[in-house]
């Protein structure tokens, strides 16, 4: 899992040494080397009988795929409007607003601590933002809201996935990645035309469409089979700190110290939900494991 997020981080700054490809030909062009590898991984992996499967999905797998594109578009999109940290520091919000999905559309309890952890995180967003607003950074302003649209969709994901499983039905999650995928290259294909990106460009992409999002994501799949979920969430935290050190070390793209200090407040809370809700049950099932007779 460690391995993922350091997989998952390299998106910002092989972004930032693009030469000639922009906003959403960037986008086409990774969607597209996923799509292509997934294509290659998913029947040497599940057999062919996994296409199949991605046609009888049903609306759930397909509600999935459709929030991939989503996310796979507001991600790189976001990344050519404003810093790596920022989008990164935005994206941690996922988990969060997951939980508030699940509270308001399948009605499951949050405990205190969630609460908790998300005044916490909205207080370092609101302090992250509003410091470089009052400095007249407007570019932060569309590359939040479009950044943002990542953890809106993870969230409506999430939320569809776990209704599914409710029902009886496991939505697998490397087709829907597929579709997405495939989703994405066919929606930002008129908007990336006429392509401008050179040699130099399409093999950086090529290298995020494979090693940054499709092998990555089969692992990350792989893991959480082994895995809890917290232990998932938790790690998965690592890919902002990995992500905001790449581009700093490998584009100069220093962070600002609201960004930091936002960053610390948002990736503290989350660690802190997600410590105490590992740690809780893991206690519970302490206590469920009768003693020696």
């Amino acid at each position: 899992m460690v391995a993922v997020t350091l997989m998952w981080a390299t998106a910002g700054v092989v972004t930032r040494h693009l030469e000639h490809a922009r906003s959403f030909e960037i986008t086409f062009w990774r969607s597209f080397f996923t799509f292509a590898a997934l294509i290659v991984i998913l029947p040497a992996w599940q057999g062919r009988a996994v296409f199949g499967s991605i046609r009888s999905g049903g609306r759930a797998l397909w509600i999935s795929g459709v929030c991939w594109g989503v996310m796979f578009t507001a991600f790189m999109v976001a990344l050519t409007l404003t810093s790596v940290a920022n989008v990164l520091v935005t994206m941690a919000l996922g988990p969060l607003l997951t939980a508030l999905a699940a509270r308001v559309f399948i009605g499951h309890r949050l405990p205190l601590r969630t609460w908790l952890a998300i005044v916490v995180a909205g207080i370092g967003i609101g302090w992250m933002y509003g410091t470089q607003l009052g400095h007249g950074d407007q570019g932060v302003l569309a590359g939040t809201l479009v950044a943002l649209c990542v953890p809106l969709a993870g969230a409506c994901n999430w939320t569809v996935v776990q209704h599914a499983h409710g029902k009886g039905h496991d939505v697998d999650l490397v087709p829907s990645v597929l579709i997405g995928a495939a989703l994405c290259s066919l929606f930002t294909l008129p908007l990336a035309w006429p392509f401008q990106a050179n040699a130099h460009d399409v093999g950086l992409l090529a290298f995020l469409g494979v090693f940054q999002l499709a092998i990555p994501c089969v692992l990350s799949v792989l893991c959480a089979r082994v895995l809890k979920a917290p232990e998932v969430a938790l790690l998965a935290l690592l890919e902002i700190i990995f992500g905001i050190a790449f581009a700093w070390l490998g584009a100069g793209e220093e962070p600002a110290p609201s960004v930091l200090a936002g960053g610390a407040m948002v990736i503290g809370a989350l660690v802190f939900n997600e410590w105490l809700g590992l740690r809780g049950r893991r206690a519970a099932a302490a206590v469920a494991v009768p003693g020696p007779h």
